[in-house]
Formats: C-alpha cells, structure tokens, sequence
C-alpha cells in the first residue's frame, strides 16, 4: 500500500480545523493564545499532559518523514499547530515519493529521521531486524494503543514481541470511484455483485465508452496500486484463510489459487475494451500518475476507477464528493457468497528512531484520541481509533470508511503487500505487477516473485 492521495474535501479542512480549535479556545498557561492554522485559538492546558510527563522540551525539533505528499499532507502539517505553540516543540515535515527506498539509504548513513510515517508493517519487521534502528514505542504511546485500537493494529506495530509504532491513520481499499451525475444521465446503476460490475462495464463499451482508468505509476513505488487491486479480488475468490496463508508464505506466492486471483484482476486491468479511459492502451497503466489516474471520470472519459478512501483529495477543488454529486465511491462487489462482503484496508504507523523526550512526546500526542479528532475534522483521513467521534469526520467517503472499520462484523484484512517482507511486499510485488501490465504471463510473474521470497 502506499498513501499517496486530493473540492469540498479542501474547503473543510480549513472549516473544520478553525471549528475545532476555535472551539477550544481561551487563555493559555504558556503565555498566551496560539495562533494556530486556520484561524482559531488553542487552549494550551489541553497539552499540558506532553510537558507534565516529558519534561521541558520547548525549543527542540522533531523531525517526519512520509509517503504523504502535497496536497493531503496539509491536513497533518495542520493538526500539528497546537502541539508545536503549546510545547515549543519545532515539527518538521518532510515527504517522498521514494519513501520506501531513502529512508532504508537514510538509515544506513546513520541519518534516519526522528519519526517516520511507516506504510508497511512488513517493512518494519525488515528494518528491525536488520538494522534495530527503531525505538520501542513510550509506555504512553502503548496504553493509548491498547485502550482505544483493536489487538490488530497493535500486532501491526509489533515485531518479535516488541511494541515499535502506533497506527497513524487507516484507509478502506474496496472501493470504486464513479460520477452519480454521469450514472444518471446514461442509466447507469451501482453494482452489487461481480457479475452486475462487468454487466456494467460490458453496458459502457457497448455505448461507445471506456468503463475504468487506472493508473500505477509511483515513483520509486510504481506497481503498488496493481497490487491492492489484486488482494482485494483474492479476498472475494480465494476468502480470508487463503489470504492469510498467502501473505504468511504458508502458500507460495503462485498458489493456483493466487494464480485465478491475478487472472480475473486481469480481466479488468488487461482488457484493452475496458481500460484505460483517458489516457491510453493496456500499457499506459503503467505509466499512468497514480494521482491523476481517476480524473478523467470528471470528463466521462472513463466511468470506474478502483482506489482508496484516501483518493478524495486528488480531486481538483470545488468537486462536489457526494451520493448526488460529481463524484463518489461503492463498495467493490462481492465474488463468492461464501466469503461474505471482505474489506481490504491499511494505514500508516509512526516508527522513532531516538527516544528523546520530545520525540516520544510527539509520538504519544499523535496517537491520542484527541489528535485523532482533529485529524478527523480536517476531512480526507481516517483513523482506526475506536474513540473517535464518527460525527468528526467531515467527508462522506471518511465517514463511511469509518464506519467500516469499526463495525465489529466486517470481515477485515490489513493489505497483504504491506505485511511481506519488504523485499517481496515493497519490491518485486511492485516491480511484477509492472511487468504484468504491460505483458508478461501470470505464471511467470508470480514465479518470479516467489523465487525472490526471503529464506
């Protein structure tokens, strides 16, 4: 998974962070009122918990580092305001495309950054275990997680037994974006099983259309979006057991199983009639700017694109993201009745490489119910915090990625790629799919990738 993501969606960041900090406004006990971002006054004694349990750190620096670029970075750089001017406390927020590959370089040259947002837990386990780089996570970092996230997610954090890094946010992956605006002028209905979705798509073609517009191309980690495509299917064909089996290697990687999964992916992503609405052949996939891949929808240029909730913000502002509006999302039909109605989802989790004390003070305030609201109300993020006040959220597609995280019947799995070892899940899973796409054989591809299995 990778979290690179853009409308009403950037007009409520700015309402919603002067709603919430001018809603705890007043005189603050550091000398005061904060003029935060967005215009609104922040209450200082509601940080008073960070310096109380570690220590004077006014006028020290913590530095971040990201997959989360322009634009939907804002929204975090944002919610940091009160931290920073109640603390004293300097964060400096750094992102990259090619997050994957500088920070292991960074490592290595002894120059890691305080925190780093980690989208892959299975990389996390590689750079524990090769480099011990990381520092266990605060014990107040711990009892958040423990109180207000389910034993997953701290599992995610977990290596050998050894608790490193809270949940930072979260995604739901099973959805397909549309235009309700184009549905309606061409009759067009929302899908509800497999067979209705190519229905739909077939329906597209035959009115001179092209149904879907994806797109791969990410940097050093172009492949990934490929691969959410393909764990989502694999959960609708193949269930959870064998998803499970898959991403632990109990299954090798080109299991029959996993093999059908690729193929009828392919169906969608490898059919020239279907693909790709605004930008090209089967090929351009490839090519194609994750980011960017959606938005011929806005131009019925294409009429599907399979992506996450954090997609939202790529859409240009003054997009109207609703049920009747210019663009929304549905749920990626269900395949066998069997395996139920399967959520792919993941998130990102905050790793520190120091354990100085403002360090592990950021660390605590990011995994706080507290922070997790006002992230909240910044629209276009999601947090897998049990607490959080769904009413916070102001999106439709965050409040309705919410409610699917915290609804105790879901059937929900982490992405697999983001649990292999970092070297399958974060290299030759990305690096096959391209290949995939742009020709080579199932089989093949999926032999390569095992072959490259860590022993």
């Amino acid at each position: 998974m990778r979290n690179v993501r853009r409308g009403p969606v950037a007009v409520s960041a700015v309402v919603g962070l002067s709603f919430v900090l001018a809603a705890c406004g007043g005189d603050d006990d550091n000398g005061g009122d904060a003029d935060a971002a967005g215009g609104g006054d922040v209450d200082c004694a509601d940080f008073e918990q960070y310096t109380d349990t570690y220590g004077d750190i006014e006028g020290t620096t913590v530095t971040i580092y990201s997959t989360i670029t322009p634009p939907e970075d804002q929204s975090h750089i944002d919610s940091y305001v009160g931290f920073e001017e109640c603390t004293g406390v300097d964060v400096k927020y750094e992102s990259s495309d090619e997050f994957e590959a500088q920070l292991q370089v960074r490592i290595q040259g002894g120059n890691p950054p305080d925190i780093a947002y980690l989208p892959q837990p299975g990389l996390l386990q590689t750079i524990v275990r090769d480099s011990g780089a990381p520092v266990p996570a605060p014990e107040g970092v711990e009892a958040n997680v423990d109180e207000y996230f389910s034993p997953d997610w701290k599992e995610y954090g977990t290596v050998d037994g050894t608790f490193y890094a809270a949940p930072v946010g979260s995604n739901v992956k099973s959805f397909v974006w549309y235009s309700p605006t184009a549905f309606e002028a061409n009759g067009y209905k929302i899908p509800e099983t497999w067979d209705d979705l190519v229905a739909l798509s077939d329906e597209i073609v035959d009115n001179g259309g092209v149904p879907w517009c994806q797109g791969i191309a990410s940097g050093d980690a172009t492949g990934w979006p490929a691969t959410d495509f393909i764990e989502d299917i694999l959960l609708r064909t193949a269930g959870p057991e064998v998803y499970d089996q898959w991403y632990t290697h109990e299954i090798p990687f080109n299991d029959p199983q996993i093999v059908d999964a690729v193929n009828q992916a392919g169906e969608i992503l490898k059919n020239p009639d279907y693909v790709n609405g605004g930008f090209g052949d089967v090929s351009s996939i490839a090519t194609t700017d994750v980011n960017q891949a959606g938005l011929p929808i806005l131009q019925e240029q294409c009429y599907l694109h399979r992506a996450a909730s954090f997609y939202a913000p790529n859409w240009p502002e003054g997009t109207d993201i609703a049920e009747d509006g210019d663009v929304y999302a549905f749920y990626l039909p269900p395949i066998n009745e069997e395996h139920g109605n399967p959520v792919l989802g993941a998130g990102e989790f905050a790793v520190a490489f120091d354990d100085r004390p403002e360090v592990q003070a950021f660390q605590d305030y990011v995994s706080s119910v507290e922070w997790a609201d006002l992230k909240a109300s910044l629209g276009g993020w999601v947090s897998a915090n049990n607490a959080v006040d769904l009413n916070n959220y102001q999106d439709p597609i965050s409040r309705l990625s919410a409610e699917l995280l915290q609804d105790e019947e879901a059937v929900f799995r982490f992405d697999a790629s983001d649990l292999m070892p970092g070297d399958v899940g974060a290299g030759s899973f990305w690096t096959g799919m391209v290949d995939w796409i742009t020709g080579a054989e199932t089989e093949d591809v999926l032999t390569q990738i095992e072959n490259t299995w860590p022993e």
